[in-house]
């Protein structure tokens, strides 16, 4: 477990020095925050730092650092890289900036940064996109856990109904009713799950590849089936969570409008992210164990499991939290599996409340101006989930859809970070190298993915290299024409 711990001291090392330059870049000062000046008692409240870093812990994660390491794990050990330097260097500043930016612009939703920066036309495109996400988000958290809730008691109908239900009361209350409660609980769970874990890991310190004799593994030796992904762009899009993902963008504001100084958002907004980090490098580790362990144990545990799991994410997570934290670790797995998701969702239905408010300069104070946002967003999201439900691949579907949505999101938002620290004269090579590598993985996944266009690999790789040189050429046009005028 080497390049575990080599990669779990780099993530600390990430937070101590480039997260202080990140913050330094930035220059956080002691002027009053949103949750200050615009205090409304339902979405603007000053919450403990304490209370704001556990809820946009859980906000970012849910299960995707779990399920996204899981599967990301299948490449090999370079799924350690991607969630080190991604985390690093991308996805943590990517947070950060989010964050800010939004303090900056009185608690501004992601759409109206970008539209800020990036202009009109851009701001109405992301809205549209962003508000669509964050339905889809809602819409693939409502059927898992319903299914994993059914396998214990009582129809699936039943428990989407509740789940439903749930979210409507979570999203029309105040923050601190619910989310400000119950929050930090699951995201301990999901921290004491990870550190359980570790221990382990370090108890019985397993044989696994590394990085210097098994860089870059295409399946899983033992795993009947071959594991067929280009490792580019498919690893930077099934991990996301765990090093870059543009959701993120959508969380940060919510949490911006509950931080009292400006100088917290380095531990709050980088350190989630470096948090989150560090759950995905022990999950991808457990992974490895699972698919490339010597003697294999993980696939001795599957072939005595139900037959229908096989090797998927969820079943991983059941097992190995069975197997090695006994009845504690299967309520953790519970939690995991079915609490982490259904908050990830009605966090996402409260993002996308407050972005259709912020567009059509609804007050949210009185209940039935929530209402007409909410109505229309809930019903969308039960068209989507019919729709899902009848088709029976609909799921994946719209999963696919989402990793892709997901990551070119956060290629808006390093886009708008990028411009914003050009227009202040700030050292925009941070963001701008995260923005072109994104755009490119972005771009490469929709012309290979078969879900897209489903083009030969080596047509897609040529699109994905000409859209690279594409946004660099437009970078240095708009850069040249904005330095001059500022001069003039």
């Amino acid at each position: 477990m080497i390049s575990f711990l080599l990669s779990l001291l780099a993530l600390v090392l990430g937070y101590l020095l480039y997260g202080r330059f990140v913050e330094h870049v930035f220059g956080p000062d002691n002027r009053a925050t949103p949750a200050l000046t615009k205090a409304d008692g339902v979405d603007f409240i000053v919450l403990p730092n304490w209370k704001i870093f556990m809820i946009q812990f859980l906000n970012i994660a849910g299960t995707g650092p779990i399920f996204g390491a899981i599967m990301g794990a299948k490449f090999g050990p370079v799924a350690y890289l991607w969630i080190v330097f991604g985390c690093i260097f991308a996805g943590a500043m990517h947070d950060y900036f989010s964050g800010m930016l939004s303090m900056r612009h009185g608690g501004a939703g992601l759409p109206e940064m970008i539209g800020q920066y990036l202009g009109k036309t851009t701001k109405n495109l992301m809205l549209v996109f962003t508000v669509l996400l964050l339905v889809m988000v809602g819409t693939v958290f409502v059927y898992s856990p319903a299914e994993i809730l059914h396998s214990i008691g009582g129809d699936t109908m039943m428990w989407i109904i509740i789940i439903f239900g749930y979210y409507i009361i979570a999203t029309m209350l105040p923050i601190d009713k619910i989310i400000g409660k119950v929050y930090p609980l699951f995201a301990f769970s999901l921290l004491f799950m990870a550190g359980a874990l570790m221990v382990w890991l370090f108890l019985h310190w397993p044989t696994l590849p590394e990085l210097w004799n098994n860089f870059y593994n295409m399946g899983a030796v033992t795993e009947p089936e071959t594991w067929k992904d280009n490792i580019f762009p498919a690893l930077f899009i099934t991990i996301a969570c765990g090093a870059i993902s543009g959701f993120h963008g959508t969380q940060s504001p919510l949490m911006a409008r509950c931080v009292k100084s400006e100088k917290m958002g380095r531990p709050i907004f980088y350190g989630a992210m470096i948090t989150e980090g560090v759950v995905a490098l022990i999950w991808a580790t457990v992974a490895a164990w699972f698919f490339y362990g010597e003697p294999a144990p993980g696939y001795q545990l599957i072939e005595s499991a139900t037959a229908g799991f096989h090797t998927s994410a969820p079943a991983v997570v059941n097992l190995v939290c069975n197997d090695w934290l006994g009845v504690a670790g299967a309520v953790l797995a519970m939690l995991g599996v079915v609490a982490a998701p259904i908050t990830s969702g009605d966090t996402a239905f409260r993002s996308g409340r407050l972005i259709v408010a912020e567009w059509l300069k609804l007050d949210q104070r009185p209940i039935p101006k929530r209402l007409y946002i909410c109505v229309p967003m809930f019903a969308a999201s039960i068209a989507m989930l019919i729709w899902q439900i009848e088709n029976p691949d609909g799921f994946n579907t719209i999963w696919q859809y989402f990793g892709w949505s997901n990551q070119t999101l956060s290629v808006f938002t390093l886009w708008t970070i990028t411009v914003y620290l050009v227009r202040h004269k700030k050292p925009y090579w941070i963001t701008l190298i995260p923005a072109l590598f994104m755009t490119t993985v972005c771009s490469t996944y929709l012309f290979i993915s078969k879900q897209a266009f489903g083009l030969p690999a080596n047509v897609a790789y040529t699109i994905g290299a000409a859209c690279l040189v594409i946004a660099l050429v437009w970078f240095c046009l708009w850069y040249r024409k904005e330095t001059t005028n500022n001069i003039n």
